[in-house]
């Protein structure tokens, strides 16, 4: 059974992306030089690592896959790109392969020129951006996107942010699958391949108001 095979019988609502922003995958792809996402990793490809090729080997042809050269790369990167550099670093000393198209075996993740080969720079830059006022000014629009009101609906679509069917909430009730081998086999493209959250808003959700400075936590001055 696969999700993606026509059904005359009951045909999948059109969709943009066959894969998610968030799911399992996307996680251990990322943090596989750490437990327990290795032996994650190992589970899911059948006791062995991924080809070399396919594992998270560069920051910078990360970038360039997800913005430029393959539109069905949406992953969103995990909270740890900003707190923890140990992503970075092959500290387990794991053979992970060498890679077909430059010969390189992957070992630590290729850092972008402006970390200066140092993981802790690289979380450093990247939480700063995180926290950089044009963040903080267009964090709404990705709000609506991922929780709002571009989730769903003429206003995903308009926003080219449709995801298959069977990721969102409610889609399917697994207990009313008949078949063991279907019901199995939904649960675990569920689990692997992404689920869209709740929708929490309805509305646009407000911009941040740069001149507005939060109170402290119970209101004290």
């Amino acid at each position: 059974v696969n999700w993606l095979d026509p059904d005359p019988d009951n045909p999948t609502p059109p969709f943009h992306y066959a894969t998610h922003y968030s799911s399992a995958a996307a996680v251990i792809y990322f943090l596989i030089r750490l437990e327990p996402f290795t032996s994650a990793h190992l589970q899911l490809q059948g006791g062995k690592f991924d080809h070399a090729d396919r594992l998270f080997a560069s920051l910078g042809e990360a970038w360039e896959s997800a913005s430029r050269i393959t539109l069905s790369d949406v992953k969103e990167l995990t909270p740890e790109f900003y707190y923890m550099p140990e992503l970075f670093t092959n500290t387990n000393s794991l053979d992970l392969g060498t890679r077909q198209k430059d010969g390189r075996p992957v070992g630590d993740v290729e850092l972008p020129p402006w970390a200066h080969g140092s993981a802790d720079e690289c979380v450093r830059v990247m939480r700063k951006a995180l926290e950089s006022e044009y963040v903080s000014q267009h964090l709404h629009e990705w709000i609506d996107l991922v929780f709002g009101c571009r989730q769903k609906g003429k206003e995903a679509e308009q926003a080219l942010n449709v995801f298959h069917s069977l990721t969102y909430e409610g889609a399917v009730d697994v207990d009313l699958i008949q078949d063991p081998v279907e019901r199995m086999s939904t649960i675990a493209q569920i689990l692997n391949f992404g689920q869209t959250p709740p929708q929490l808003f309805t509305k646009p959700h407000l911009r941040r108001d740069a001149g507005v400075v939060p109170p402290p936590p119970g209101g004290l001055a």
